[in-house]
C-alpha cells in the first residue's frame, strides 16, 4: 500500500498541518480524527487496516488531516469564545483551500471526495460536506453531534451558526446549494445505542434532511454498538465495500 505524509502550510492558521495519504487510486475519502487533533489517529485506531483490501484494490484512496479541536470548542482551551470562533473559521478555510488543493494535486485534478469521521470527526465531516457540497460528493458521519451550540455554551455568532448543521440546513433555501445537495447520493449517518452514544443527534439531523428532501441513508444500531473504533471501523468497512 502506498503511504505518504506531507505537511501543508496554512496561511490562515499560521502553521503547518499534517496530511497522510494511503493508496494509489479510487474514490478519495477525507478522514477527520475523533478524539485528538492528529491525523495519525486514523491509522493508529485501525481504520486503515479495516479498509486495507479496498485501498489495495484501488477502490478508495484515503486522506487523513489534522484538526484544531483542542483549541476551539472541543477541548479545554483557555482561548476566548471569539478567538475559538475565528480559529474555527480559519480551519474551515484550510480544509476548503489548502487541504483540498493538496488532495486534488495528489489525484491529478479535481475528483470526487467524500468526507468521513466519527465523534468529533463526524461533526467535521458532515459540516464540511453540507457547507460545501460543490466540493464534496458525500459524507460518512458516525456518532456525531451536529449542534455546535452544545459546545459553545452561551456564545453563538454568525460563524457558529454557519458551522452548526442543525441550524443552517433548515434555513437553506438557495437553489444553487440545494441543487448540489439534492444530487448527492452518498450521505451516510450512523450511531450506536450503547450507554456512551447519543443516537438522538443522528436522528435529529436525519429528520432535518428528510424534511428538506435531501436523500440520506441513516442507521441506528443496537445497544452493543458504542462510541469506539470497534464499532466505527466495522461500519466504515461496510460503507466502503457495499455503498460506495
Amino acid at each position: 500500500m502506498e503511504k505518504k505524509t506531507e505537511y501543508v502550510y496554512s496561511p490562515g492558521l499560521g502553521r503547518e498541518m499534517c496530511i497522510k495519504a494511503y493508496g494509489h487510486y479510487g474514490i478519495s475519502i477525507l478522514f477527520f480524527p475523533a478524539f485528538t487533533d492528529k491525523c495519525t489517529e486514523i491509522e493508529e485506531s485501525g481504520v486503515i487496516d479495516a479498509l486495507e483490501s479496498q485501498i489495495k484494490m484501488g477502490k478508495c484512496k484515503i486522506f487523513c488531516v489534522d484538526s484544531v479541536d483542542s483549541e476551539i470548542w472541543f477541548g479545554e482551551s483557555t482561548n476566548t469564545a471569539h478567538t475559538k470562533s475565528e480559529l474555527h473559521y480559519k480551519y474551515d478555510g484550510f480544509i476548503e483551500e489548502e487541504c483540498m488543493n493538496y488532495v486534488f494535486a495528489q489525484c491529478g485534478g479535481p475528483i470526487p471526495v467524500i468526507t468521513a469521521g466519527a465523534s468529533k470527526g463526524a461533526y467535521h465531516a458532515a459540516n464540511m460536506f453540507f457547507r460545501r457540497p460543490d466540493i464534496f460528493f458525500g459524507t460518512m458521519a458516525l456518532s456525531g453531534d451536529y449542534d455546535l451550540s452544545h459546545h459553545t455554551k452561551d456564545y453563538f455568532d454568525d460563524n457558529c451558526y454557519f458551522n452548526s448543521p442543525v441550524h443552517y440546513i433548515p434555513n437553506l433555501n438557495d437553489s444553487y446549494w440545494l441543487t448540489f445537495l439534492y444530487s448527492r447520493r452518498h450521505i451516510y449517518l450512523q450511531s450506536g445505542s450503547a450507554f456512551d452514544e447519543n443516537p438522538q443527534n443522528t436522528i435529529r439531523l436525519r429528520d432535518i434532511l428528510d424534511n428538506k428532501g435531501i436523500r440520506n441513508q441513516s442507521d441506528i444500531h443496537g445497544a452493543d454498538c458504542g462510541h469506539n473504533y470497534i464499532f466505527w471501523n466495522e461500519q466504515f468497512r461496510h460503507l466502503v465495500e457495499k455503498r460506495l
